[in-house]
């Protein structure tokens, strides 16, 4: 039996929020669909910090929309509670960006849930992008993968 260990890369960022009353439901807990929001401003955050974000992205002539989203909750996140969501940058080989999360417990450090996004390359014509464009193998290159 062969045992596979993943292992994060340094490629990291995170985001801090409090939950706020318009993101819960009537029991005080987070509506499942805002952890999609929480998910994008660490990713948000992720581009920000390595020059990868959305306008960088754009400028070298690509979009990435996401056709890939995940959650797993391991506990409710409340009202008031104030959360700090981390990204994780997955290596992969293919024309992909795939990031993992999880949100923690600012205080405990309680794990709170994980996620997981991939996006794809798409072009100017709105195309399917198969191989890293240049760009994208040059911004690799540059933060050592």
């Amino acid at each position: 039996m062969k045992i596979i260990v993943e292992e994060k890369t340094a490629l990291t960022a995170h985001a801090e929020f409090r939950v706020r009353f318009s993101e819960v439901d009537a029991m005080d807990i987070v509506w499942h669909g805002n952890y999609a929001r929480y998910f994008e401003d660490a990713r948000e955050a992720f581009g920000e910090k390595y020059k990868i974000g959305f306008h960088d992205i754009l400028q070298a002539g690509y979009t990435t929309p996401l056709v890939e989203l995940s959650f797993n909750y391991k506990r409710p996140l409340l009202y008031g509670q104030k959360a700090k969501v981390e990204v994780f940058y997955k290596k992969t080989d293919a024309a992909k960006v795939i990031l993992e999360y999880e949100i923690r417990d600012y205080e405990s450090s309680m794990l709170l849930a994980t996620g997981r996004t991939v996006q794809v390359f798409l072009d100017r014509q709105n195309q399917l992008v198969l191989s890293n464009p240049d760009f994208y193998l040059e911004w690799k290159r540059r933060n050592g993968l």
